[in-house]
């Protein structure tokens, strides 16, 4: 097949279009890196985690002294079982920066981009916990003991489905055989997902810092914005490297290097730091379905933001109130990953029962302030 006819091919002509010939908002900011960043993330992730799955086996006798192999006799295994646990890490600092800057220039306002952003990260959260199970440590082990238990608050079903889902009455060696299988399906999902959320993206457009229209300020997005996330890259890796060199263990639990024994019970059960803050929204309910709910309802409330009524303006940088209101929310979204990590005892019940309450109110407050703003702004111009 020659050049010429490679050029006409559907395929190609799409990654041409979506790379090197997108038009690009003319006026977007650092804060537009973290999406193609995630792409960077997702890549090592499945990459690595291939390379992982050549030698772990997913067997409860096994599965702990094979991640050992990997890392003290696999030729280079030990860098890529950090690569692949810290990038975990990255992967969701990364997307919690990318939520936020959507929550705050409101690009919810493009309802498919955002509805199927919200489906990969609910897939990443479920793929980030089942690999979490695989290394079989204490850890590893109670945190799905304790995380799969929660369906049987679900009325009637609950425990039935608990039991179908650990393949018999504890979490055994079916459970981590089909935890073993979905972890490594699911990556492939995600990057399927991934470029449905990048072709409604590139239906809809990109926001950008003013939220205005700019299909008349656009430029082309190579080599202009390749140029920036080529930049964004290599701070990524700055960062990541350092970690994985000379903190590679410090986003871990030391308990999951302990073999998981279902007759020990750690003294205090805890997801990983990114779960954290839901974590922390579970236990502030008394009730174990109200908890289940809440827990649920922490991310499926995202889903809602594309059906509100839109505001004047795009971007909170416009509404001077919710700006305050804005931090206010990330400050809540950080004591609530720190209050997850405490034992439950007083203050951190109330503490976390508080900042439950704050992390929900905050979306009606925000829009209540946006309609004030508008109201006003829009009396102000018209009366």
């Amino acid at each position: 097949m020659t050049l010429f006819n490679l050029k006409k091919l559907t395929l190609f002509n799409v990654f041409k279009s979506s790379l090197f010939h997108l038009p690009t908002p003319l006026n977007i900011s650092f804060m537009w890196n973290f999406g193609s960043m995630l792409g960077l993330c997702l890549i090592i992730q499945i990459i690595s985690g291939i390379f992982l799955a050549m030698q772990y086996s997913p067997n409860i006798i096994n599965a702990f002294f094979s991640v050992i192999h990997i890392s003290r006799d696999v030729n280079w295994g030990w860098l890529i079982r950090i690569l692949h646990s810290n990038g975990a890490s990255m992967f969701f600092i990364c997307l919690y920066m990318h939520i936020g800057r959507g929550l705050y220039y409101m690009s919810y306002y493009f309802s498919m981009t955002w509805l199927m952003g919200v489906i990969i990260l609910f897939l990443v959260m479920a793929t980030a916990f089942l690999g979490y199970v695989l290394p079989w440590g204490q850890m590893s082990f109670w945190g799905a003991t304790v995380i799969t238990n929660l369906l049987s608050a679900i009325p009637y079903l609950g425990n039935m489905m608990v039991v179908w889902l650990w393949g018999g009455f504890s979490v055994d060696n079916p459970t981590l055989n089909r935890f073993f299988v979905f972890h490594f399906f699911f990556p492939f999902l995600i990057a399927f997902m991934v470029i449905m959320h990048l072709m409604f993206l590139h239906v809809s457009g990109s926001n950008n810092l003013l939220g205005i229209n700019s299909n008349y300020k656009k430029i082309r997005f190579n080599p202009f914005f390749m140029l920036k996330d080529l930049l964004g890259f290599l701070i990524f890796f700055l960062i990541f490297f350092f970690i994985i060199s000379f903190y590679p263990y410090i986003l871990g639990d030391p308990d999951n290097f302990i073999l998981a024994n279902s007759m020990v019970t750690p003294v205090h059960i805890q997801p990983e730091w990114y779960f954290l803050f839901a974590y922390a929204i579970l236990r502030s309910i008394p009730n174990k379905l109200g908890g289940v709910l809440m827990l649920v309802m922490s991310i499926f409330i995202l889903f809602f933001l594309p059906f509100k009524k839109k505001s004047m303006m795009k971007g909170l940088h416009f509404y001077f109130l919710n700006i305050y209101f804005f931090w206010l929310f990330v400050c809540i979204f950080i004591l609530l990953t720190l209050l997850g990590s405490k034992p439950i005892e007083e203050p951190y019940v109330i503490l976390s029962q508080f900042l439950t309450i704050l992390y929900f109110m905050w979306f009606f407050f925000n829009e209540f302030f946006l309609f004030l703003t508008d109201f006003l702004l829009y009396k102000k111009l018209y009366f």
